[in-house]
C-alpha cells in the first residue's frame, strides 16, 4: 500500500499550488470575471476566501490542541482585503506564507481543533496540512478554469486527494439514510478505495490492487460494490468536490447511489 505524503512534500506542494494560484489569478482579464465552478463568486471572491481560510487555519494551527477554534476577533485588526489586483496578490502571498509559517512551527503530530473530530482522519496539524493542499489544488483549477484553461491536479496531489476526501470528509459516524451500500473509486493510476456506507456511518478503505476474479457458481463477484466510478485521480478530486459531474467519469454499477452519495457527502 502506498503511504501517504510526507509531511515536507505537503507543504511544499501547498507552496506549489498557491503559485499556481496566483498565477492564474495574475492572467485574468479582471478580478470581477465569475468563476464558472463556483458561480456566485467572482474571482476576487475566490481569492478572499481562500486567503482567509489560509489565515484562519493558520490561527488554528498556532492556538495548539482546543475543544474550539480560535475566535474570529483574534483577527479584527487584521488590514481589510484590498481590491486592487497587485496588492491582492501580495496579500494572498502573505495569507498563504501565515498557514505554512504556523505548520511548519508546529509540525505534523501537534494536535489542533479541526471540524473532522469524527472523521478517520486525525486532529493535528498534519491532518490540516493535508487538508488544506486540497483546499488549494481545488481552488486553483476554479481560477484556472475561469481563464478557460483548467489543467488537471497533479497527480500526488490527487492521489492523496482522494484518499484524504474519503477519510476526512465522508468517513464517520453520520448515518447513511438509506440502504447500507459499498461505492469503489478507481484512479486509473493503479489505486482503489472503497467507502462502505449503512447506518452505523461510513468505512474508508483503501483496496489492494485487483488479482485475479475467484470463481463463483452464479459467474458474479461477491466482494463487488454496488456503484464504482473511474477516471484520473484528478477527475475524481474534482467530481467528488462537485467540480465536474459524476457522468464525466467511467461509472459501473448503480448511478443512483452516486447522486445520493454526492448530495449526501459533507462539503466541507
Amino acid at each position: 500500500m502506498a503511504k501517504a505524503l510526507g509531511f515536507p512534500v505537503v507543504l511544499r506542494l501547498i507552496d506549489e499550488r498557491s503559485v499556481a494560484f496566483r498565477a492564474a489569478v495574475a492572467a485574468a482579464p479582471n478580478l470581477e470575471v465569475r468563476v464558472p465552478t463556483c458561480p456566485e463568486w467572482t474571482l476576487l471572491d475566490l481569492v478572499r476566501h481562500l486567503g482567509n481560510w489560509h489565515r484562519r487555519w493558520a490561527a488554528t494551527v498556532a492556538a495548539g490542541p482546543a475543544d474550539a477554534p480560535p475566535a474570529e476577533t483574534a483577527s479584527n485588526g487584521a488590514p481589510a482585503v484590498p481590491g486592487e489586483r497587485e496588492a491582492l496578490l501580495a496579500w494572498s502571498a502573505e495569507s498563504a506564507e501565515q498557514l505554512l509559517s504556523a505548520l511548519r512551527e508546529s509540525g505534523p503530530d501537534r494536535g489542533c481543533w479541526t471540524w473532522w473530530g469524527g472523521s478517520q482522519s486525525p486532529q493535528t496539524c498534519g491532518a490540516v496540512a493535508r487538508h488544506q493542499l486540497q483546499e488549494v489544488a481545488v481552488h486553483t483549477y476554479d481560477a484556472q478554469i475561469t481563464l478557460g484553461a483548467p489543467q488537471p491536479l497533479p497527480d500526488e496531489v490527487a492521489l492523496d486527494g482522494v484518499d484524504e476526501f474519503l477519510s476526512t470528509c465522508c468517513a464517520g459516524t453520520a448515518a447513511w439514510p438509506y440502504e447500507p451500500a459499498a461505492l469503489d473509486f478507481h484512479a486509473t493510476e493503479g489505486r482503489t478505495w472503497r467507502l462502505s456506507l449503512s447506518a452505523d456511518g461510513a468505512q474508508a478503505t483503501r483496496l489492494p490492487p485487483p488479482g485475479p476474479m475467484p470463481a463463483t457458481p452464479a459467474g458474479e463477484n461477491p466482494d463487488a460494490a454496488a456503484a464504482s466510478l473511474r477516471g484520473t485521480a484528478s477527475q475524481l478530486v474534482l467530481a467528488l468536490y462537485g467540480r465536474a459531474p459524476v457522468d464525466s467519469l467511467k461509472l459501473d454499477g448503480d448511478r443512483r447511489l452516486f447522486d445520493l452519495f454526492i448530495a449526501w457527502a459533507p462539503d466541507e
